[in-house]
Order: structure tokens, then sequence, then C-alpha cells
């Protein structure tokens, strides 16, 4: 399937953004390590959520997460420690998505987790025990998902924990994320340096959560009001104090002409005249909005260096690839290094009469180019319905901000 996408010269919208994932699947698993009767409030309707909570309720002998890293990633730990032996797979590309760090760390506190596959990545063979160990190292350039998983199950291991990161801490956004998800909870959970994280040993308690709209999502809207001539935007459910890392676009989106009004209700976004000639930002903390701002720069014009990107190889695709393939298509030549750096300078092409940009079975592929066809009447976007993985809502709430939207087979 495949979507031509025609743009509107003015967006205008009032847009209720999907609820985040990432605090929906933290969440999810916190509110089980409680023994939580009621699930939280106002939960993610993506595909990510829906098989973190199908895993939870059902706990089936195979537990088939598609293509959620996170639920890969935190249900390995939460299977570590619960009764009964699970398989744990995903689609083809899971299994191509590393998961050694993890295994080794939790094999390390006494984890029972055998490869069903190939050694180092999915499917996994977890048989639940009691975990033993009480300190861990791991490198501070690793997932961050590798550590939310092990510090959420930290408070119940008999000593607790203590995780010591080495080198730089890349993610420490999600890492702070998941430590105030988990005092929410009652855990007893904080740095005591720079480079360590101490968990004492003491059981979550059940509480009424409610979960707030996704700063990744917003970021898309962002995107479409620094791009169209005119642009009357607002977003519900955004928190100025938010526990999001990726909140942290809101700041970004200045540089770009971009200014954020708080409202009762969420945001409301205002275009100024002040724009950035280049951008330098380290996006460690934010990896996900890197798509976003690269195709956002790109068609402003406002060259850039990003550096902190070392995930983004092993996300739902390769992204930097990605990014440097499908915005070739809209002549604009990006360039890479070190597997963490991705910079424009300017350097241009021409571009495709009729571009047609492929997702790569990636849901912010398809998210962070559709507001290209702002400047490229054009543009279609090859198998759309990957934003099914965090926002189902996308092309529906798209249409309601003027956007037309026809389907080629």
């Amino acid at each position: 399937m495949r979507y031509q996408i025609s743009a509107p010269s003015t967006v205008k919208a009032l847009i209720q953004l999907p609820a985040s994932k990432s605090i929906s699947n933290r969440a999810l698993i916190l509110n089980a390590l409680a023994s939580g009767n009621t699930p939280p409030d106002n939960l993610s309707d993506c595909d990510d959520t829906f098989v973190m909570i199908r895993a939870l309720t059902q706990m089936p002998e195979t537990i088939d997460i598609m293509a959620a890293g996170t639920a890969m990633r935190f249900l390995t730990a939460y299977l570590s420690i619960s009764s009964g032996t699970h398989l744990i797979t995903g689609t083809q590309r899971m299994q191509q998505r590393p998961i050694q760090i993890l295994v080794n760390a939790l094999r390390e506190l006494g984890a029972n987790i055998e490869y069903a596959g190939q050694e180092g990545y999915p499917p996994l063979r977890i048989q639940g025990t009691k975990l033993t160990g009480n300190t861990l190292s791991l490198p501070g350039n690793v997932s961050s998902q590798y550590i939310s998983a092990l510090l959420m199950i930290a408070p119940l291991l008999p000593e607790g924990l203590r995780l010591n990161l080495t080198g730089t801490v890349i993610s420490r956004p999600y890492i702070n994320l998941t430590l105030q998800l988990m005092k929410d909870f009652g855990a007893n959970a904080d740095w005591i340096s720079t480079q360590a994280i101490q968990i004492m040993p003491q059981p979550y308690k059940p509480v009424p959560y409610f979960i707030e709209s996704d700063w990744s999502a917003a970021s898309y809207w962002y995107q479409m009001a620094a791009l169209a001539p005119n642009a009357e935007l607002e977003l519900t459910g955004l928190f100025k104090h938010s526990y999001q890392g990726d909140s942290r676009g809101a700041d970004l989106f200045t540089k770009l002409g971009i200014e954020t009004v708080y409202t009762p209700n969420g945001v409301r976004l205002r275009k100024t005249d002040s724009r950035a000639n280049r951008l330098e930002e380290d996006l460690a903390g934010i990896p996900d909005l890197a798509q976003t701002f690269a195709v956002t720069c790109c068609l402003l014009g406002v060259q850039f260096k990003f550096t902190g990107l070392q995930t983004l190889r092993i996300k739902e695709t390769d992204r930097i690839s990605a990014l440097k393939v499908e915005l070739r298509k809209l002549g604009y030549i990006l360039r890479d290094e070190e597997d963490s750096i991705l910079y424009w300078d300017g350097e241009c092409c021409q571009p495709e009469a009729v571009p047609v940009i492929k997702t790569y079975e990636d849901h912010r592929m398809a998210m962070a180019f559709a507001p290209a066809a702002l400047r490229f009447p054009n543009l279609q976007i090859d198998e759309p319905q990957v934003v099914t993985k965090s926002y189902p809502a996308y092309w529906q709430h798209l249409s309601q901000a003027g956007f037309s939207i026809r389907e080629d087979i």
C-alpha cells in the first residue's frame, strides 16, 4: 500500500495526541510488578502497548511482541523473575536486533535465559527464578531500554541493586523517566553519583496512574508548523514539566521558528521570524527525534550536525542509512561519521520528480517524512500502516489538519 500526500496552504487543527508509549509501557510493567488490579489510565492505543498488555494479561507460553523493542527488553527482565517458562519472540527484524548485553546482565544476577535461535538475538526461552545478584556494571552508551529493564525489576531482588554505568551515559533522560515512574509506584531508587544508581529492596505499591500525551508524536506537528506557510495548531495533553526527555524538542524547535505557548489543555504552536542558519546538537538523550529534525532542517535549508546517535543503527531499521537514502530522493546529500554523527553541509542533488519514501517497517520514517508534502506536492509514502506502532491515528489527524491522503495500491 502507498499514500500520496497533498498538503494544505494552512495547517490548522486541534489535535488530541496519543498517550506516551514510553510511559505506557513502563507503567504497565510497574503496575504488574506491583500486582495492581487496575490498569493505568489513558494508555497508548499503539501496537507496542497492545502487545505489552496482551503479554501481561495472558502470559502465554509463547509471547510474540511483533516489532516492539520496549516490550522485548522490558518483558525479558520481567519474565526472568516471573513464574513459569516462556518463549519470547518477534518479527524478523526483531530477531536481528541485539539483546546479548541485557541477557548477560540478567544471567549475572542469576537469570535462567537461553537463546532459542541465533546467539545474542531473540527469540529467548526464559524460566523465571529468584535472582540473587545485587551489583552490575554496564557501559553507559548501551540502549537505555536495557538499563530501564534492569532497574524496574530491581526493587524485587532480595538485596536490591547497585547499577554502575561506565563511560558516557548517552540516554540519561530515558533512565530518569524510568526512575521517576518507579518512585511514583513506591520504589526507593535514585542516582548516588553521576555514574551509579542504587535501588533498595522494597516492593512496589499499586497506584492510580494517568498517562500524559506523547512528546515524540508532538514533534511531527512542530515539524508541520515549521514547514507550512501558515499554521494554527493546538496539541492537547502535553505537560510543561514532563517526565519525557523528548519534551526538549519544543526547545529545539524555537531555533527553527516555532514558539510553544502552554495552555491549561496542552500547547499552542506559534510561528516566529527567528530561525538559526545551522543547528549543532547532541541528540543522545532524544534519539527518536533525529528523523524529525533531519528532515525539517533539510527542507528549511538549515545545515546541521547531530551527534550522539549511536542507538539509531539498531532501531526498527538502521535509521542513519535510511535517512541518507530517503533524503537523497528529495535532493539532500547527508553524511555520517563514527556510527553516531549525522550531518548536512548544504550539499544537494536533483530531487526525484515523484519521490516515493520507503519506510523500512519504521513508524518514525513515515511520520517524519509525511510533512515533506508541504514542499513536495507529489510525495508518496510506502507502507504507511507502520504508524500503528506508536500513533495509529496519525493519518486521520493529518486529514483533520487539511492534508489530502489518497491511497495507491
